[in-house]
């Protein structure tokens, strides 16, 4: 008989590293043909190698659910399609729907499994800088961030096209997905996942904090409980790791780069198991 079902997270793929395309070739393997992946971005930063490793997971796995991080939303100069901003989200949009993958333009899938009923709600809400030092303006903070020269290439290479800028296209990502999850039936709880954390308090452990701007939006503060999640899943920080919040488990589930593993490795495993006990219990 084969295994029940699980509902599984991984993040931060970049399989432009070797090292990590045989990772998700050799170790990204359901236990049973029913377990569904949550995939919360970064896959990487071409779109031949995001279908590649889509399609891949996809003939893996029941279900495979996909929202974008920022290098999916990068425009590299040696990719062959040189889609920027919206037009570039909505072309990976439509490649997944080609394989078959769930993305945060389609409804959102019921996982009944164990843990279930629950929404999977895949989220692409992008980042507006609000996650900077309290008392500076956004433009005090980016300047900062460029003296000391901790600036995430987004500034290069994402850009945000026909939106003015990163945090016009969060304002308005925040609210068409806020609309559509409050039509959510208000019994049924939910998988929130989302490239960045939703709450701030995950950036504190970052080694430069003037990164943590790049990384959410306090836009969604609440939204875990607004919401019902029974958990959150993200990625970006590329700090796997099990917090809190509000009694809410948020797990952060990055592969990350090889150069990290190879000194920090993956202590929690390459896939998450986000609607199970974890050690603590909980």
């Amino acid at each position: 008989m084969a295994a029940p079902g699980r509902l599984l997270a991984v993040s931060d793929l970049h399989v432009v590293h070797a090292e990590n395309r045989r990772l998700v070739e050799e170790q990204l393997i359901p236990r049973s043909p029913h377990d569904w992946l949550l995939v919360a971005g970064d896959v990487s930063e071409t779109v031949s190698e995001i279908e590649w490793a889509l399609g891949l997971l996809r003939d893996r796995f029941a279900k495979v659910v996909w929202t974008p991080g920022n290098h999916d939303l990068w425009t590299p100069k040696d990719d062959e399609v040189s889609l920027r901003g919206e037009a570039r989200y909505r072309h990976l949009v439509e490649l997944c729907r080609g394989l078959g993958v769930l993305t945060p333009e389609d409804p959102y899938a019921v996982w009944e499994g164990e843990g279930g009923p629950v929404a999977v709600v895949p989220l692409f809400l992008h980042y507006d800088y609000s996650f900077r030092a309290p008392g500076l303006t956004k433009e005090q903070s980016l300047a900062a961030a460029h003296e000391s020269g901790v600036v995430c290439t987004d500034e290069f290479l994402l850009h945000t096209d026909p939106y003015p800028d990163a945090d016009s296209w969060c304002r308005a990502r925040v609210a068409q997905t806020a609309a559509r999850l409050d039509a959510l039936d208000p019994a049924l709880p939910t998988v929130l996942v989302n490239h960045y954390p939703l709450v701030r308090e995950p950036t504190d452990v970052l080694r430069y904090p003037q990164f943590a701007q790049w990384c959410g939006t306090t836009l969604t503060a609440d939204w875990h409980l607004r919401y019902r999640a029974a958990a959150v899943v993200y990625g970006h920080l590329h700090i796997p790791r099990t917090t809190y919040h509000d009694g809410v488990r948020f797990d952060e589930v990055s592969i990350g780069y090889p150069r990290e593993r190879r000194v920090h490795g993956l202590p929690r495993g390459v896939l998450r198991d986000v609607l199970r006990p974890h050690e603590d219990g909980r």
